[in-house]
């Protein structure tokens, strides 16, 4: 049974919002980004048990193109591609990656002379949506996505694109948050009033459905809760903005919330500090799965595979 017959859809979002708040976000979020970094570090260290040397990688909401180097370091040899629904966020990552490639250029300059590779050695950027890549059929070997997934609106759609553009034997690698993010903030604004103030997240076992109706195989999914403390809510305000982390539900409020629905606010969040510090709850899910071979054909047929016999 998928997460869509059991009941379980996304929250609606306003994908114009999500992605002005990226725009904006762009200069900003790299000195706020500390839990996307250790995330990013934690996701890479899993690609340690997966044996491949893929030639073509994504990084699907790449952000400021923090993981291209990563990658880039792990898999040498393979043709890097950023993309990002936010301009801003597709430039960033283009400039870092560029000032990265010069300053090897010029190291392996000093050492190497004029048997420095001419090859571009840049990622490309592009500015696309992960729930319409703007990428050919079967063009990827490794598509990874590090806590972007929760801002597609329909993970499943983004499901069969990721599975579309993976050639056979691709692997999808990502993160997203699950349920019980930030809802120490949840539950300090239903205190305030009943609207929408933080977006949903889907459970762990539905984003595994949603791989295996996708038609990805082998899936593995896992899950860890991670917390950062602050000395007062707008420290907390102040760096979820800074990474674009802003509601962008479709049913969100429009107007001023008013002051005293912000302090009743304030004071919920008061009550829930541990040792003087306000936590911040967020929960990390990890998965990753396969292109396997089709089982049948675009207009339906089955696909049967004759294999020849063995001679004796």
């Amino acid at each position: 049974m998928t997460a869509t017959e059991r009941g379980v859809a996304p929250l609606e979002l306003d994908r114009a919002q999500v992605r002005r708040a990226f725009e904006r976000a762009a200069a900003t979020y790299d000195g706020a980004a500390v839990l996307q970094r250790e995330v990013g570090q934690r996701m890479a260290e899993r690609l340690g048990w997966v044996k491949m040397q893929p030639s073509t990688i994504l990084d699907a909401g790449c952000g400021t193109g923090v993981a291209l180097g990563e990658l880039g370091a792990r898999y040498p040899d393979a043709r890097l591609i950023g993309l990002d629904l936010a301009l801003n966020m597709t430039r960033a990552a283009r400039d870092r990656t560029g000032a990265a490639m010069t300053s090897a250029r010029s190291l392996l300059g000093k050492v190497l002379g004029p048997l420095v590779p001419s090859r571009e050695l840049r990622p490309w950027c592009i500015c696309g949506d992960i729930a319409s890549l703007p990428l050919k059929s079967a063009s990827i070997d490794l598509i990874w996505s590090n806590l972007a997934l929760q801002w597609a609106g329909d993970p499943q759609q983004a499901f069969a694109e990721f599975r579309r553009v993976l050639r056979v034997g691709g692997l999808l690698s990502f993160t997203t948050f699950g349920p019980d993010t930030l809802k120490e903030l949840r539950t300090a604004f239903l205190a305030a009033d009943r609207a929408t103030h933080v977006g949903a997240f889907i459970d762990m076992h539905d984003i595994g459905d949603m791989l295996v109706h996708a038609g990805f195989a082998d899936p593995v999914m896992d899950m860890e809760t991670l917390t950062l403390t602050y000395g007062d809510a707008i420290g907390l305000m102040r760096d979820l903005k800074a990474i674009g982390a802003q509601n962008a539900t479709a049913a969100r409020p429009r107007g001023m919330m008013g002051r005293q629905r912000w302090q009743r606010m304030l004071a919920a969040l008061e009550a829930a500090r541990i040792d003087g510090r306000i936590p911040a709850t967020f929960e990390i899910v990890y998965g990753h799965a396969w292109k396997p071979e089709p089982r049948m054909t675009d207009d339906g047929s089955a696909i049967i595979r004759i294999e020849p016999r063995a001679r004796r």
